[in-house]
Formats: structure tokens, sequence, C-alpha cells
């Protein structure tokens, strides 16, 4: 199965039989600059109703849309209900995060979430082979924050997005924050990463994707 970076939250995940996925597809108005979304896919997964996480008008193919668990194409998406900040959704609602196994490598996107996960989250979430994660703050988790609740899920593969970019400084933290004093860091020349179960290493590394858009 394929990863490839889209730009801010939206990842296009790639199945070995074509499924596509795209999480939290977002629209390039107000403070985002990246480039249009123009990708297909089968699955769209929303995690909120924020301008930048549910544009699914831009993904073409006609696909499913999903708020909430369900199962597509035999890929079943396990939904968690989180907040997108640390006072249980009073400052800016809810989030959901999305679980789900390609290929046999489970992936979960946090989303825009804005707290640390109870056990009991934590619990749902269950094994995590590749977590994406936001690392900018402000809105989400910050670096510090993202990266305590990294060593809580422990996942095989941590890929970061919604840092602080040149396309959209509405964030706190860089990626770089992220990344400082962290060890077992790959970074892609390009977009895209291709994982195989039982592939995956042992311990945690981070991978560091460029935005294609």
């Amino acid at each position: 199965m394929k990863i490839k970076w889209l730009a801010h939250a939206a990842f296009l995940i790639t199945s070995e039989k074509g499924v596509k996925i795209i999480t939290d597809p977002y629209n390039p108005i107000n403070d985002i600059h990246y480039k249009p979304i123009k990708e297909t896919a089968d699955v769209v997964t929303v995690s909120h109703e924020h301008f930048d996480h549910n544009n699914t008008a831009a993904v073409g193919g006609n696909p499913t849309v999903l708020r909430g668990s369900g199962e597509v194409k035999g890929i079943k998406f396990q939904a968690i209900a989180t907040h997108h900040d640390p006072a249980g959704g009073k400052l800016r609602g809810n989030n959901t995060i999305f679980c789900f196994e390609v290929d046999g490598v489970r992936v979960c996107h946090l989303g825009d979430l804005g707290h640390i996960l109870s056990p009991k989250q934590l619990d749902e979430m269950g094994r995590v082979d590749v977590l994406l994660t936001p690392v900018g703050g402000k809105f989400t988790l910050d670096a510090a924050e993202a990266t305590l609740l990294a060593s809580k899920i422990k996942p095989a593969v941590i890929i970061p997005m919604h840092s602080r970019t040149e396309q959209w400084t509405s964030a706190k933290d860089t990626l770089e924050d992220f990344l400082k004093g962290k060890k077992k860091v790959n970074e892609i020349s390009g977009s895209e990463v291709e994982f195989q179960a039982g592939k995956l290493g042992s311990g945690t590394r981070i991978i560091v994707l460029k935005p294609s858009l």
C-alpha cells in the first residue's frame, strides 16, 4: 500500500488492488495556500466540518464520504470520537479519528485532534502501524503534545502533518519543532511512501514527506 501526502491533513492512500482513500480534503481559501486537490478516490474521510478538512467536492470519482464508522470495498473504517480542543469541544467542536487497515497495514489519521487521548480512547485505537498526526499546535496538538501522544500509541511509523509552513502560517509549530532531538527520522525526497505488512521495522521511526500540492 502507498501513502501520498497531498498537503495539510490530506493524504491519498492506495491499496495494492487500487482502492483509493483521501483523508480530510481541504479547500484552498482564506489562509490555506496549497494548490487545489484534483484526485479521484473511492472513499473520503472527514474528521470535522471545517473548510480545511471537509472539501469533499474537490474529490472526483463519486467517492463514499465517511464521517463515522463504515465499510467500503472491504475496508473497515473505525471512527473514534475526540475533540478539536482540550476543553471537551467547547472551543472548536468535535473531531473524529479514523483507523483502518489497508493490505495488513493499520493506519490512524488523527484529524485535528486537540488533546491527549484518554486510556479508553487509546484502547479503542488498538494497534497502530502508521500514525498520521498533526504537530502544529494552536488548533491541534503541538510538537510537544504530538511527541507525548506518540509515545503512548507507539506506532511503527509516524508521518507528521498540519504544521506551520510557507503555505499555511496559522499554526504555531513547524515540522522542525517536532523533529528536534528525535532519532530515526527518514526524510523522503518526494511525497509518497510504500509500506508492506510485516516489514515496518522495530521501534518507532518518523517519515517526513513533502507536500505534493
